[in-house]
């Protein structure tokens, strides 16, 4: 196999369903290769959105977000989405092609030294040099992506690498010597932590980021300890916001309870954040009456700005039940009371001298929207949207925190779609962010041929243009069916299109279809036949909203499968 077809078979043992890109001459081998692969493709207008759609597609859906980009200009246009989601902590593997290893450094047509240029906005970077490293290279980049706090890496592969003569085995080991992250915490400094909570009378908790992978172990800490809890802008969702002792957000933009907590406060538990200037201020002002108890899986972000007392290195999964298990309920009263005084005192409230507000209109968004995942730009809306609408669940409130990039949102819309096709997906965007990212609106719209209306797949207009040209409707949909987020819908759609293309009807011959899946070894607590009309439902539903009869139903089922 060619060394493109080893960087497929590579993100599909890695279980990447969908990479985010746009073509180019130095990156086409891999694009050839994707035509034989299960990894769905979705072109994007402009590289950046693609690292957008990858990093929000990890900060949704949890699983690690992987875009494309040719050489030179295209692989420069991923680097400010690498730097939002290095200082977001988004896992994220890049792959961009290359000029050939002989043309790198003469100033070759569309060359840059991607390498380093992306050195400063990634948690890791290759040059692969050799097909024979390419197996190791990707194994190792999914690994330090997703472990330790997660950060994005690039995968740099000259043209001739992917061209060259691979038969080697596409297993690989990781052994990294220097990369060791530390998850579970020191038991001495646990006590430590231990020890200054129970001396304190007026703690606060204040999680960050790094809370989004733990939500139940910080409301478990929570609810246990009675500890007040505040949370930052990307802390936004690991914390419910409607209970009791939720403080809301701090900073220059956020609450007065949560900024006056800070500041009254003589304890600090800082769980899985960076102490950032838009949380902190002037450091010498903030909390003035504190001991820091700090804990971050990233041992270079504890004392780099705050001076942590209490410093606990390992991941919140692991910390928080056993730093629990050392404390009972705190006695607090008088300050939860204090606390609730100010919450009572100075409550969201906005001006409403004017027809309407931007936060009248965010306000009835979230009563319209329920719960959903809400993205957002940069800019005053996304401070609104922070007060105004926030998640009440964990990796719902996706936003640019760290590197604040205007263009970020609607890229992350479509991302954090894709990741979670279940989940509502409302964008909160300003004129100026959205003239800077509106070209995705094609992505959006080229994503799929169908709509749902009253609970029924209907084709849409562009679709209905599309039914007399075969050639056209092929290139389409051949990407998209069989329909299916699962490996049996996938296989049953996939039967059902083999029946339709021999001229069967499908719902006819369901008992001999049955036979055929249970063959490949699915089983199901209902009858086969029932589970496998179930399955192939979509992209049955698909054909025959695109097919007018039954001969054209044969006619297009017969295209789809003639690769």
């Amino acid at each position: 196999m060619k060394g493109s077809e080893v960087v497929m078979k590579m993100l599909e043992r890695h279980g990447v369903e969908v990479v985010f890109g746009h073509p180019g001459g130095a990156i086409m081998p891999v694009y050839d290769a994707l035509y034989d692969s299960s990894v769905k493709h979705v072109l994007v207008r402009h590289e950046q959105a693609g690292a957008h759609m990858a990093d929000a597609y990890y900060r949704a859906s949890g699983k690690v977000g992987v875009c494309f980009a040719t050489s030179g200009p295209g692989a420069t246009n991923l680097v400010t989405g690498l730097a939002t989601a290095h200082m977001d902590s988004s896992a994220v593997v890049a792959i961009t092609g290359n000029v050939a290893t002989g043309l790198i450094g003469t100033d070759a047509f569309q060359e840059a030294d991607v390498y380093g240029i992306t050195s400063a906005v990634t948690k890791h970077n290759y040059l692969v040099k050799d097909v024979t490293d390419l197996p190791r290279v990707i194994t190792e980049a999914f690994h330090i992506a997703a472990t330790g706090r997660p950060g994005p890496v690039l995968v740099d592969v000259p043209k001739d690498v992917q061209l060259a003569d691979y038969d080697g085995p596409l297993e690989a080991e990781v052994d990294l010597p220097g990369y060791r992250p530390t998850y579970v915490g020191n038991a001495r400094q646990i006590e430590r932590a231990a020890e200054a909570i129970l001396g304190a009378k007026r703690p606060v908790m204040i999680v960050g980021g790094g809370g989004q992978a733990a939500p139940d172990e910080v409301v478990a800490f929570a609810e246990h300890t009675g500890i007040p809890v505040i949370t930052t802008l990307m802390g936004i969702g690991a914390y419910p916001p409607g209970r009791d002792n939720a403080l809301g957000m701090p900073g220059m933009h956020g609450t007065v309870t949560a900024n006056r907590a800070i500041t009254h406060c003589d304890l600090i538990l800082g769980a899985g954040l960076r102490f950032d200037d838009r949380v902190t201020g002037k450091i010498s002002r903030f909390a003035p009456n504190a001991t820091v108890v700090h804990i971050d899986i990233d041992p270079a972000e504890i004392s780099k700005l705050v001076k942590a007392h209490v410093p606990v290195v390992g991941d919140l999964r692991d910390v928080l039940p056993r730093l629990r298990a050392l404390l009972p309920r705190l006695d607090v009263a008088p300050w939860r009371e204090q606390l609730a005084g100010w919450k009572a005192k100075y409550p969201e409230r906005y001006k409403t001298d004017k027809p309407l507000v931007s936060q009248e209109v965010l306000e009835m968004l979230r009563r319209a929207a329920g719960e959903c995942i809400v993205t957002t730009e940069v800019g005053q809306h996304q401070m609104f949207a922070a007060r105004l609408f926030p998640t009440s669940k964990p990796r719902s409130f996706i936003t640019s925190g760290g590197l604040g990039t205007m263009g970020f949102g609607y890229g992350a819309a479509i991302g954090a779609q894709l990741g979670c096709p279940d989940r509502r997906v409302v964008l909160i965007t300003g004129d100026g962010s959205f003239h800077m990212d509106l070209n995705e609106l094609c992505t959006a719209v080229s994503l799929g041929l169908l709509r749902k209306q009253h609970g029924k797949l209907l084709p849409t207009a562009s679709a209905k243009r599309m039914v007399d040209d075969p050639r056209k409707l092929f290139a389409h949909i051949r990407g998209r069916l069989p329909l299916g987020r699962h490996e049996s819908d996938r296989d049953a759609g996939l039967l059902a299109l083999l029946f339709t293309a021999a001229g069967q009807e499908f719902y006819a011959a369901r008992h001999e279809a049955a036979g055929v899946y249970g063959s490949i070894g699915w089983t199901s607590p209902v009858s086969l036949e029932r589970a496998l009309w179930h399955h192939a439902q979509d992209s049955l539903c698909v054909l025959s909203h695109l097919a007018p009869g039954a001969k054209d139903a044969t006619r297009i089922a017969g295209a789809l499968l003639a690769r």
